[in-house]
């Protein structure tokens, strides 16, 4: 069944617009995705009615102000089908919930000689918060690589891990490759050697419906800003067995609960981890996305999205040339590609120029780019507010560029 994406268009204005004269085409997704107007009027209406800053106050709009973050971490948690409210943590992003637990967990459990592993596939964000970790603890980083395909060695996993291995860290699904991680293997393979595991579900928990109590991960990060939501919010997801012993990640208001000059006390969770005014509105934003996605039926969404992603594939393998990044069985909407004889920032100044939206360079995954020995790639990703026309479009404005660029090589000659 495929959802009516012109009424789900709709709620999504920006995308009715030109761009230097040509209708958008917004395939830039993985990086960020756009805000329904219900997200929108959502922050508009409590920023302009509601606004206080939260816990420890007596008047009516604190007051009210703290239901609505709490009620917000409420529906984070019952997407996430965590255990309690006391397991979400809001954070600034994916990238700052990774650098919590690297710092906190770090602190607590990893010493000097002890060993963490993370994958080859890995964004930035996901790896140098754990070089630096393992700098100041004089800790060892080791890598799960992955095949020419896209896929995990999944098989190498089982010698990787020792019993000084103390932490794993993996994407849900690859911002390069697109590659959908077995992430539920990956866990009962950490799991049996008593390896907790982090899941960075940046790309994952937009497309996906996400159980962390199924997948039985330790540790899971999101961000706001990729799935429909604002900027500058995310959610770490963490198991309260884990969280309970680590220490703090910054220090302030709201973590404490009380502070003199000889010891400070910290805060229950999930506060322990929330220092200094959070973006309440932010929550709030983020909540209002998340029930937004909650109103369609989510496989139906995410079959779309593959079928999206299916056509792209096709209509991209018949362009002589263009090489395609990461084929693994198991693809989320994103592609990553080159064409001969034309380099990605070129192709995507001149897309930009037809309207069309795609991202380029290293994508905050040099590992990937030197996998494949490659400077940059082009990289397009799809939402569920895309549709098979604008594929055909970017279809054929890389079929037109493609001769532009082969007639100047041969004025050139």
């Amino acid at each position: 069944m495929i959802p009516d994406i012109s009424q789900i268009r709709k709620d999504f204005p920006i995308l009715d617009q030109l761009v230097n004269g040509k209708p958008l085409i917004y395939f830039d997704n993985a990086a960020t995705s756009h805000r329904p107007v219900q997200v929108i009027e959502r922050m508009n209406e409590f920023s302009l009615r509601t606004n206080g800053n939260i816990h420890r106050a007596t008047h009516t709009l604190a007051n009210k102000t703290t239901e609505a973050f709490e009620a917000s971490r409420e529906t984070v948690r019952k997407y996430l089908n965590a255990a309690e409210v006391g397991e979400v943590i809001f954070t600034h992003g994916t990238t700052e919930s990774i650098n919590l637990v690297a710092f906190s967990f770090g602190e607590a459990f990893i010493g000097a000689g002890d060993e963490v592993i993370v994958t080859e596939m890995e964004h930035h964000a996901n790896i140098v918060p754990w070089q630096m970790m393992c700098e100041r603890k004089g800790a060892i980083l080791k890598v799960l690589p992955f095949s020419n395909n896209g896929e995990l060695q999944i098989e190498l996993l089982d010698s990787l891990i020792t019993e000084k291995t103390k932490i794993l860290a993996v994407a849900h699904v690859s911002n390069t490759l697109g590659t959908v991680n077995p992430i539920a293997e990956i866990i009962a393979k950490a799991h049996l050697r008593k390896v907790p595991v982090l899941v960075d579900g940046a790309q994952s928990a937009p497309h996906f419906k996400i159980d962390v109590q199924a997948l039985d991960c330790d540790f899971y990060a999101f961000s706001g800003h990729k799935m429909y939501g604002p900027t500058g919010i995310g959610v770490l997801y963490g198991k309260r067995k884990w969280l309970d012993q680590m220490p703090p990640f910054l220090g302030g208001g709201e973590m404490i609960d009380r502070v003199t000059f000889a010891k400070t006390t910290y805060n229950q969770l999930p506060y322990k981890f929330e220092a200094g005014t959070p973006d309440y509105v932010g929550a709030i934003g983020l909540a209002a996305a998340i029930q937004y996605v909650q109103g369609y039926d989510h496989q139906i969404l995410a079959d779309y999205e593959h079928q999206l992603l299916i056509a792209a594939t096709a209509k991209l393998k018949q362009i002589e040339g263009l090489k395609i990044y990461g084929e693994a069985q198991q693809k989320a909407g994103v592609i990553c590609f080159n064409i001969d004889g034309i380099h990605p920032f070129d192709l995507g100044t001149l897309l930009d120029q037809l309207g069309i939206a795609v991202r380029t360079g290293r994508l905050c995954a040099d590992p990937v780019m030197d996998h494949y020995n490659v400077e940059n790639m082009v990289r397009v990703s799809f939402s569920f507010y895309n549709t098979m026309d604008e594929i055909e479009t970017l279809y054929k404005a890389l079929i037109r560029l493609k001769a532009m660029f082969g007639t100047m090589n041969m004025n050139s000659k």
